[in-house]
């Protein structure tokens, strides 16, 4: 029986066959091997004498039934075919398992033999086989589809087809191609295709090595030319059809025009740049700036300009009226790629101004509507020096940003590549360009009301006025600088107090009145009250209060108080005394002598040398026009108010100040014998401090000094006023001034005469002096240094 088995095993081929054997207990462990059945194990390290075969080969596992049962001699054989071995580091292999059993003496002896055959090359040689089989099938069946339909199919297709060479030269092309590129069937075959893609460097490359095609090749997207030289984006796919001969394949090119897509994407990447670059900018010349790199960087153009007839974008509400007959157009920004060198051109740009109508800007600034020009070389709006330096530049477009029919400026952008005319782009530029009117309009309106808000704000905290504004609830909202340092109440306390908190006791009373008078729609004038600092001191005020209203419904108090107690106790003051002075007139003259002096009357006095100084902010015109009157008012407030410490530092007589001008004179009210040497000092000292002024408040004042020195009189009208009558000396002291040197000071002979001996001074001539005739005049230069000659 068992070689009858055998048989059945041996002669399924009438090859020569291997096995490897295996020998198994009734336990399946092994007891017997042959030298290479490793090999064929699942688990080789496992194929040990008294090991279970299965923790080598798994295939037992779930057939021990049958084993049992060959080892019982109920059956003969089982068969285990193509088993595949899995390896990581080597080939797999297919095998076959051959299970009989081998009796013994006794029952207990019987054994299981395994033999174990390599049929890898077998199975290899049938799959082979039948995939050949498949494949010949396959093909046929493609070569007969292939020879009925794909002529019609090319014909047909709405997306270019072209087949080239393995060397690149075109051998079909199809009616889409054809349209597409402008070519004619003729003027392609036998061309190289590098004569409508550019990239042709990678092409070739991917001939000579034909995996690339999959990994470079599927749906790529290349940049083409038309006969026209026109751009062109294509996405292609391609393919290789192998032949029998290396070195003959053909290539399959499948291209779809995704130009217009591209197109779409880069303006909804302007519109979105633009968007965020308007959104985050902090000023006009900043977003333009990055507004003409966007739409460069996004659209893929090469040099971006902006073209004005002012300084910069300004709206014209903010704009004074100017000439618009015949704007004068110049190139104020400009953005160039990395990719162009147009050194010349963007030179030449800067230096070139145009008129309305004249150039590419003047004509768009003109038609007031967007302008496209496929190819600057073949168009009448740029010169000949242009067309020479701009070789890199071929396509231009540009369009005006308008406001209220208003041209305010020009946008111009230029392309390496000559560019058929996008109507949608410019369509989209009107877009833009009503955003960019948008955006400035917004800036410009931001700006005059912070500096409204700014300059009233300025206002409240530099005046002397106590300013404070209450809610509904008597809460502070805003209380200006003075207001916080008389009463001396920190922001952090205010922030928690209540508006009665600061009201005397006297006044809380007829203050709340008030209050709830305001709320109810009443104006207050002149209202007197009585404010209590930090410190306890009692702060008498008196002012203005009005109610606040949001969509007619009062919501606040707004009230302006002046600090009245220094003129209060001033009164108090002048009171006391004049009761002293009359007491003591009493006491010292008869009283008819003391009531007459007590009368109107006047007293009078002479004095026969004195000196007057003349001076005047040079060009004070000019500079009023500029700045608002409050500025005005704090400049000469500032200049005014050091030359009122000079007056007390020599201790001269402040005289008068009129607009610009400031008169001074030593030797009265008190005579003084150095009448002429203080005032000298002092106009020296003035020269230094409109210098200090003018550095400290980034200014450029100029000062005119006049001195002369002659008599006065002055007389005593009531009990406390003088009045003084002058002569000639303040004409001829106005005419030093007026009629001297920016930044000099001029004086008369008669002072001269006084100085020369401690002062430095230059003779200038003589001048006209109405009146007087010629006078001959000097220039005051500095102090002599005490031991020079």
């Amino acid at each position: 029986m068992k070689y009858q088995v055998l048989d059945r095993i041996f002669n399924k081929a009438l090859s020569l066959r291997k096995f490897e054997r295996l020998e198994l207990d009734e336990n399946f462990c092994i007891i017997d091997t042959s030298e290479q059945v490793q090999r064929f194990a699942d688990r080789p390290e496992e194929v040990m004498l008294g090991k279970d075969v299965r923790l080598s080969f798994p295939e037992f596992i779930g057939i021990e039934d049958i084993l049992i049962s060959i080892l019982q001699g109920e059956e003969e054989l089982f068969e285990l075919e193509s088993i595949r071995r899995f390896y990581e580091d080597k080939s797999d292999i297919y095998i076959n398992i051959y299970i009989l059993g081998e009796p013994g003496e006794n029952e207990s002896d019987n054994r299981l033999v395994i033999l174990l055959e390599d049929i890898t090359e077998k199975m290899f040689f049938q799959q082979n086989h039948k995939q050949k089989v498949n494949e010949s099938n396959l093909l046929l069946h493609t070569l007969v589809t292939y020879k009925n339909y794909m002529d019609q199919v090319i014909t047909s297709m709405a997306d270019a087809f072209l087949v080239t060479t393995n060397s690149g030269k075109i051998k079909k092309v199809n009616r889409a191609a054809q349209e597409l590129f402008g070519f004619s069937e003729q003027e392609l075959i036998e061309q190289p295709i590098s004569l409508i893609i550019e990239d042709n460097f990678l092409l070739q490359r991917a001939i000579r090595q034909h995996s690339l095609y999959h990994k470079y090749f599927q749906n790529i997207e290349l940049v083409c030319r038309t006969k026209k030289r026109e751009k062109l984006l294509i996405a292609f796919s391609c393919s290789v059809i192998q032949k029998k001969i290396d070195g003959l394949e053909d290539i399959v090119y499948i291209g779809r025009d995704i130009t217009a897509r591209e197109r779409r994407q880069q303006r909804h990447a302007v519109q979105y740049a633009i968007t965020r670059i308007l959104s985050e900018s902090q000023s006009v010349k900043q977003a333009i700036s990055k507004i003409l790199q966007a739409i460069c960087e996004s659209l893929g153009w090469d040099l971006g300009q902006l073209w004005t007839a002012n300084e910069y974008l300004t709206t014209s509400a903010s704009r004074e009226k100017k000439d618009k007959s015949n704007p004068i157009l110049r190139c104020v920004e400009m953005w160039s790629s990395r990719t162009i060198t147009v050194r010349e051109f963007k030179a030449i740009a800067w230096q070139t101004t145009y008129t309305l109508g004249d150039g590419f800007p003047g004509r768009i600034w003109a038609r007031r509507s967007p302008l496209w020009t496929r190819d600057i070389v073949h168009s009448s709006d740029f010169s000949r020096t242009q067309k020479a330096v701009a070789t890199a530049l071929h396509a231009a477009f540009g369009f005006p940003i308008v406001d209220d029919s208003e041209v305010l400026g020009v946008m111009v952008f230029f392309s390496r590549e000559v560019q058929p005319k996008d109507v949608d782009l410019l369509q989209m530029m009107a877009s833009i360009s009503s955003q960019i009117v948008h955006f400035l309009k917004h800036k410009q309106a931001s700006e005059l009301l912070l500096e409204s808000e700014e300059r009233y704000r300025d206002l409240f905290e530099n005046a002397n006025d106590l300013i404070q504004s209450v809610n509904a609830y008597g809460r502070f909202e805003y209380v200006n600088r003075a207001w916080r340092e008389t009463l001396g109440y920190s922001e952090a306390e205010i922030t928690q107090m209540n508006v009665f908190d600061i009201i005397h006791p006297d006044f809380q009373s007829s203050c709340r009145q008030m209050f709830y008078r305001v709320l109810s729609g009443k104006k207050i004038e002149q209202f007197p009250a009585a404010f209590v600092t930090k410190y306890g001191q009692k702060i008498f005020v008196e002012g203005n209060i009005n109610c606040k209203l949001v969509r007619g419904k009062p919501v606040g108090t707004r009230g302006i108080f002046r600090n009245i107690t220094q003129r209060l106790e001033v009164e108090e003051a002048l009171h006391h005394q004049q009761k002293q002075t009359e007491g003591l007139l009493l006491n010292i003259l008869p009283e008819a002598i003391a009531n007459r002096l007590k009368q109107p009357g006047t007293i009078t006095e002479d004095f026969a040398d004195v000196t007057v100084l003349f001076a005047d902010i040079v060009g004070f015109t000019e500079i009023a026009s500029s700045v608002s009157a409050i500025q005005l008012v704090k400049l000469l407030n500032q200049i005014f108010s050091d030359f009122d410490r000079l007056s007390e530092q020599y201790n001269l007589e402040k005289i008068k100040t009129i607009d610009d001008a400031y008169m001074v004179v030593g030797g009265l009210p008190r005579h003084r014998a150095d009448h002429a040497s203080a005032i000298a000092l002092m106009a020296l000292d003035m020269q230094s401090a409109i210098a200090q002024f003018n550095a400290k408040n980034q200014q450029n004042f100029s000062i005119r000094i006049g001195i002369h020195s002659s008599s006065a009189v002055s007389a005593l009208i009531g009990i406390k006023n003088f009045t003084y009558e002058w002569g000639d000396t303040v004409n001829i002291a106005s005419c030093m001034e007026s009629q001297g040197l920016t930044n000099k000071i001029q004086v008369s002979e008669t002072t001269y005469q006084q100085l020369r001996d401690e002062f430095f001074f230059e003779k200038r001539g003589e001048i006209e002096v109405k009146g007087k005739g010629k006078m001959t005049t000097y220039l005051l230069i500095g102090r002599k240094v005490m031991g020079n000659g």
